[in-house]
Parts: C-alpha cells; structure tokens; sequence
C-alpha cells in the first residue's frame, strides 16, 4: 500500500544555534520523515547530537564553520554522493543526494546549497559553474521517469513574485537575469527550447517548482527575511528555498507548506522550512 512520506528543508544557519534555538521541539511537532539541512556549519559529531537517533548522511564543508549539507531520515538510507558534474568536482558541502528504498520504489532526495554569489567576484563565478553542473545533473537524476526532489536554499529568486522588493534587486546576486534563465529552463517544459528572462536559449528540463505549484500566481510565499529593519514582522522576504521534483515524483504530491514562525521571537533560523508530502511505494 502507497503511504505518505513527509519531506523537510531548511537552511538552519548553524545547526548548533539553530538547536539552541528550538529547532528539536518543532521537529518533535512536525513529523518529518526526511530532512534537508543547508548551512549545517558543523562537523558530523555535532550533526549527531543534534539529531539523535535519525539515519544522517552529511557533506561538511572544507572551510570550517562555512555551508555544509545533511540529510536526515527516519527511514534507512540506502546509498550517498556529494559529487557534481563534471567529476571530479567536489560540492564543497553544497550537494549530497540520499538513495531510499521506500516500498519497492527508489528515492533520491538531494540537499542543495546554491552560493549567494556577488556580481564580478569570483563568489559569482563559483555560482555559474555550480549552476552549469546542476544543468547537467538534473536530467541524469530524473531519467527513465526517476523519482528524484532537489531541496534546499538555491539562492535565486526565479519570478518576480519571488522577491517582495524584486526591482531593487535586478542587478543583484539571487535575482540577476542571468541567474533567473536557469531556473527558467529548469522549470521549462522538456525537451522544448526556453528562452530565458535575460534573452538565452536553451533546452527545458521538466522539472517541477512544486512550491509555485501549490501557491499559484501570488506574491511568495517567502522563505527567507532579511534581519536587518523590520522584513519578517513586514513580511519582505525572498523565495530562495526549494523542492523541484521531477515529473514523476511532482504527480505523487498531496501537500506543500512554508513553515513560517508565527512571530520573530520565535524563529530559530532566518529561513522558514518547507515541507511537501509525497506518496511513494507500490
């Protein structure tokens, strides 16, 4: 019998703040079968205690205290990579796709932390190659109708209902045209050519926004706030937090929430999880 599986993302900024915080007590209310983390910050030890008692696979960062992916489960897991084309480039704790078995059906589910980027730095350039290796990744991942999600905080808003204040931002990393056009084809119907909002064609990848799916046409919802002023009391944020799922897996979606703290007192990370539900097993 097909049964639900719930998946979490969220950029914990510091998975030891963001414990300290009250992240353990929403995850006791949640109920979350699977759980993304970027910027984890942290070496596996304190994954660990962090999360007692899950099934962890963890990418740390070769900076210490920068990025770093993990996901966590409830269910075993089967198999890892961190790797990214074209091999051999390492993800530097940015990429890390888990393998589940769930029922008779296979499972990717990969936790992505795209760099922030910072227009004519090499931070930028870090960020096109990243999003090149991702354009080469993604059809490998949702081949032969493949039940793949690619969550996480991707840094680019892809619409203008994205970003609450989207034209102060149009020469900006997160919002830059060119950034936008990989979403773009992304999220473009597969196999057929997209041009992109700065003008590029390509060739769409089929993959779903399932976060847009859910909300429609409307502005957000958000998922990340600036601390600075008043943005989250105002609700001025950025749609940066994702899951894109293939084709497959975008048919067996039943739910989809921002889980946005009721007040700023109450937030333990600067994003809000995103959580989708999902019905796997034969």
């Amino acid at each position: 019998m097909p049964r639900t599986i719930r998946i979490a993302s969220v950029n914990v900024n510091g998975i030891r703040a963001a414990v300290r915080n009250g992240m353990a007590g929403w995850l006791d209310r949640a109920d979350v079968d699977i759980l993304t983390l970027q910027e984890v910050r942290a070496e596996r030890e304190h994954v660990d205690t962090a999360l007692p008692g899950w099934h962890i696979v963890h990418d740390e960062a070769l900076a210490k205290g920068r990025a770093g992916v993990a996901v966590a489960s409830r269910l075993p897991i089967s198999g890892s990579r961190t790797k990214l084309p074209p091999e051999p480039a390492q993800s530097e704790g940015r990429w890390l796709e888990a393998t589940f078995d769930i029922d008779g059906e296979q499972l990717t589910v990969v936790s992505a932390y795209v760099h922030s980027g910072e227009v004519g730095t090499p931070r930028q350039e870090a960020k096109w190659a990243f999003l090149d290796a991702m354009t080469e990744r993604l059809p490998q991942l949702s081949a032969d109708g493949a039940l793949a999600v690619v969550t996480g905080d991707l840094n680019v808003g892809h619409r203008e209902l994205d970003i609450k204040n989207w034209r102060g931002n149009v020469k900006k990393a997160g919002f830059l045209p060119r950034e936008r056009a990989y979403f773009d084809r992304f999220f473009g119907e597969a196999g057929s050519d997209v041009t992109g909002v700065d003008g590029s064609t390509g060739t769409g990848l089929g993959w779903i926004d399932i976060g847009r799916r859910f909300a429609g046409e409307v502005d957000g919802p958000y998922t990340w706030w600036s601390n600075r002023g008043q943005a989250f009391d105002n609700d001025t944020g950025w749609r940066i937090d994702y899951h894109a799922a293939s084709p497959a897996l975008a048919a067996r979606v039943v739910d989809y929430r921002v889980a946005r703290a009721a007040a700023y007192a109450e937030r333990w990370s600067d994003h809000a999880p995103v959580i989708a539900d999902y019905t796997l097993g034969c």
